[in-house]
Parts: C-alpha cells; structure tokens; sequence
C-alpha cells in the first residue's frame, strides 16, 4: 500500500505540474493581458499616471519576460523579479482586475464552494441510491414509473431555469429571498449561530437546483447496474442457498453497482464547480465559479490561473480518493493490483 500511494503521488505531481503548463500557455494564448489592454485604454483616454503604475505592475510580476519563463515564475522554480515567489511557494500571485491578492479574492469562495458540493453530494448519494435500489428490485411497477419519469424529468430540465422557478416561486409564496448563501445582513459579520442558521436555509435551493441532474442521472445508471447484476448466477445462487434477499442484494449486486460511481467521484466534484457556473449568477452565489468567468473574460492570468489549479487538485485527490475506496469495496480490484 505505501509504495502504491508513493507512485500514485508521485503521477499526481506529474499531471498536475503538466496541467499547469497547459492552463498558464492556454491562458496567455489570446494576445495581450489584463494589464496591456488596461494601458492601452488609459493611454487613449490620456491618463498618463495610471498608465505608468500599470506599467509598474509589469514589471514587478515579470510580465515582461518571454512566455517560458512567466510560466516558471508563476510555478516558482524560476527567480522573478521578487526571487522565488511562485505556487510552490505559497504565492497564489495578484489580481489585476480587483487589484488584490488572489488569496483575499477567492478566500472565502474556496470554502463556499466546498460545502455546496459537499452537501450536492451527499444529497445526490442520499435521494439516489434508495430510489435506484426500489426502482430495480420493484421493475415495471409503479413506482418505477414513477422513479423514471422524474429521472427523465430531472435531466431534461436546465439547471439554470430551474433556479429561476425556485428563486421566483420561494420568494413568492415564503417571502424569503435565496439570492447568496446567507441573509445580507451577515455580510461581514463574524460567524455564530444565526449565520449559521441562515447558511443552512439558503443551502436548501442551490443543493436541489445543482444536485437534481446529478440525482436523476445516477437513478437512471444504478438501476441499470442492479438490474445487470440481479440477473448473474452469482446473485441466484446466493439466493439458492438461503442468504436473504435484502442482505444478498446489499452484500453482492449492490457492491458491483456502486463500482462506476466510485470511479466518477474524481470527477465530480470539478464538474460541479464548473457545472454551477450558470446558476450560481443566478442565485448570486459567492462560489469560484463567476470569479472565475470574470477572470477569464479579462484575462486575469494569475487569478485565473489558480482557480483553474484548484479544480485540477479536486480532480486529482478525488482520483485517489475513488482508487482507494475502489480497492475496499471489490475485492478483484485488490487481487488484480497484486
């Protein structure tokens, strides 16, 4: 198991330093930046000081310096015009469009955007599974109907204009007002109970509008894994020599059919962060995924930059994660890693 997780840590370093090369040369390859569009208008509109201190600004973050070695500066293992002041080092680099430090942009989205996918996917996994299990081992009956028509209903409906409904008809029959992740008079306020409380209540729509298309998608495919594996003589011999239907169900086809959604949980969580885009500006949530847009639209390399290593450390941990588990749940996958 230790050599296993050296050499899978050691292949996560080698994607991601490959992935960072990939976003930084993808990022530069519109021409200009941030800061020499901005130079370019000031100069226009003939405003000479600040065009000077933006100037500056290139200089003091080596956006002078050829491409090859812009990239090595942001990683930091090349010395820029502040010494190593890179990734590796802790220094997330400097937002040009909110002329702050990328830490203080996208501090309090990182940990936003991790609760509401932490609660997406336990409320995917939670409503799901039970419903796939009725619908297989219940097929053709009503309930099944039932199941399947809310799962074709659940991926047919855009998530955004679901949002809208929710954010119209909430407001219309509660009078409550779901537009962030808390009632704006906690804006700025220290964190206490009734911070919490308002969290937790304004929690309740984005988790249904995101996790809904999740939840009808893994309805569809854990009934069709169950109901492959219900039919293998595994399972009827089980059966044959008295082991009760619920524990065979649980202890063998259950297992099985939860092995391709084990293999997505890398996957998931960066399919979220950037699936929700759409309805977080329309829920006005304050997750990484508009900062983001707004990031990209400007060119805002180092901002941009980060948010989109971020999602590429979710994707990796989350690969990890589901070998892992993957090896603890089915045993031929621990017998074919020997």
């Amino acid at each position: 198991m230790i050599l296993f997780l050296a050499r899978r840590i050691g292949t996560m370093a080698v994607t991601l330093l490959v992935i960072s090369a990939l976003v930084f040369f993808i990022i530069k390859l519109p021409p200009g930046d941030f800061l020499t569009n901005q130079i370019a208008e000031l100069r226009a509109q003939g405003e000479a000081a600040s065009a000077a201190k933006a100037e500056f600004l290139i200089k003091q973050y080596g956006l002078d310096l050829p491409v090859w070695q812009q990239y090595l500066v942001w990683i930091g293992v090349w010395p820029g015009p502040n010494g190593f002041s890179g990734l590796l080092e802790g220094d997330w680099g400097w937002s040009f469009e909110f002329d702050r430090p990328v830490p203080e942009v996208v501090g309090d989205a990182l940990w936003l955007t991790l609760l509401i996918n932490l609660v997406v996917v336990v409320f995917v996994h939670v409503m799901a599974i039970p419903i796939a299990i009725y619908s297989a081992t219940r097929q053709y009956s009503i309930g099944d109907y039932v199941a399947t028509f809310i799962g074709y209903i659940g991926l047919a409906t855009p998530s955004f204009l679901l949002a809208l409904i929710m954010l119209y008809y909430t407001n219309r029959w509660f009078g409550v007002s779901i537009g962030g992740l808390y009632d704006p008079r906690f804006s700025g306020q220290p964190w206490d109970m009734a911070k919490l409380r308002s969290l937790m209540s304004h929690l309740v729509v984005p988790t249904l509008v995101i996790g809904l298309g999740g939840t009808a998608a893994m309805i569809r495919r854990m009934r069709a894994n169950l109901l492959d594996e219900l039919g293998k003589q595994y399972f009827v011999t089980a059966k044959a020599k008295g082991v009760g239907p619920t524990r065979a169900l649980l202890k063998y086809p259950f297992r099985m059919s939860l092995n391709p959604f084990i293999a997505d949980i890398g996957n998931l969580l960066p399919h979220l962060v950037s699936g929700s885009v759409l309805v977080s500006l329309v829920l006005s949530l304050p997750t990484v995924g508009p900062i983001l847009l707004a990031a990209l639209k400007s060119q805002d390399q180092f901002l941009a930059g980060f948010i989109l290593m971020f999602v590429a450390v979710l994707t990796v941990v989350g690969m990890l994660i589901s070998d892992l588990l993957l090896a603890l749940l089915d045993p031929r996958i621990r017998i074919g890693g020997r």
